[in-house]
């Protein structure tokens, strides 16, 4: 870990994420959407929306997962990422989130519900401040890790991908 990110996560008081990197809540909404409001894939309220720093670092992918909610990527600093996806339609995009708009990034990005989708930095040696906003709000209960061979069960095209961001 470098001095910068072992920094960041100090002033930012991140936390290891169970998709790898590190995070902390910064905003979940006081008001709530009622279930009977919220689609059958939902198990009980969820607050309007919620949000995270996300920093990701060389070392630290994030594995393929999926929640039900839309996810918003907010760029802040550091390299650039790519960020995965696998639609639920089987089709795969990889875009690169950051600041450099003239060599096609993007400073923000949003993943569907439902998509499987993975980020790793770009650089060698580097780190990247993202952050997160989910609506409905992000609750672990709609967060699913993906699982190496059942997901590349469903989508043998893309193995290679889903080796080198998956733990098994």
């Amino acid at each position: 870990m470098t001095e910068k990110t072992a920094q960041l996560i100090d002033q930012l008081k991140l936390q290891p994420h169970p998709e790898g990197g590190y995070f902390r809540e910064t905003y979940r909404s006081n008001g709530t959407i009622h279930i009977e409001s919220l689609s059958k894939l939902y198990d009980g309220k969820r607050n309007y929306s919620t949000c995270i720093y996300f920093l990701l670092t060389s070392d630290k992918f994030s594995a393929f997962h999926k929640i039900h909610q839309d996810e918003i990527w907010h760029f802040y600093q550091g390299s650039p990422i790519h960020l995965h996806m696998i639609q639920p339609d089987g089709t795969y995009d990889k875009i690169i989130i950051g600041s450099n708009i003239d060599k096609g990034e993007v400073p923000q990005n949003v993943v569907s519900g439902g998509t499987w989708f993975a980020s790793e930095v770009i650089a060698e040696d580097g780190y990247a401040l993202a952050g997160c906003t989910v609506a409905p709000g992000f609750d672990f209960n709609d967060f699913e890790l993906a699982e190496r061979k059942s997901l590349i069960d469903l989508f043998p095209e893309y193995r290679e991908s889903i080796t080198q961001l998956t733990r098994g």
